[in-house]
């Protein structure tokens, strides 16, 4: 399958820039238009217009960064990003950008910021694979939370008092 348009969701997270590494490969190859998208969330139940403020200010300095970040990994591979932000629910927003701009390709990073998130409402990444009206390339991140110069330790059991 040739992909035209590929849409990159970028959070900021370390996943979203390798899923963006892949994406600008596969716009490469294909010679597809290359878009990125975050999504700014507002609180689900803010107290005051004040707190919406607030919270959307330190997403704009966030995504900024990160937009900035993005457009240069694409300049060095001598690709063209074309940059979106939006305001409102993740899974939604990107759900509806996708059906307008017709895009044939989404591109995601398998964990975003918070996986305690992830486990307790469900992953974003999970919902726009059901919901997008495109294919998904879902780019795993590998792990580097253990590392260890050898062989794996075998684990240290501890009883109740907290004594192995």
């Amino acid at each position: 399958m040739v992909h035209k348009r590929i849409l990159h969701g970028l959070d900021g997270s370390k996943g979203s820039f390798k899923a963006l590494e892949e994406a600008i490969e596969l716009a490469k190859r294909y010679g597809a238009e290359l878009h990125t998208v975050s999504v700014e969330e507002v609180p689900h139940y803010p107290g005051t217009v004040g707190e919406v403020i607030e919270a959307k200010q330190a997403a704009n300095g966030k995504f900024g960064q990160a937009m900035r970040q993005a457009t240069d990994m694409a300049r060095q591979a001598d690709m063209e990003l074309h940059c979106h932000v939006f305001a409102g629910h993740e899974v939604k927003t990107i759900v509806e950008f996708i059906k307008e701009k017709g895009f044939d390709l989404l591109v995601i990073g398998s964990m975003g910021h918070s996986a305690l998130y992830d486990r307790i409402m469900g992953s974003t990444c999970d919902s726009l694979v059901r919901l997008a009206s495109c294919n998904v390339l879902v780019v795993k991140q590998h792990h580097d939370a253990f590392p260890c110069d050898g062989p794996e330790q075998p684990k240290q059991r501890f009883s109740r008092n907290g004594r192995p």
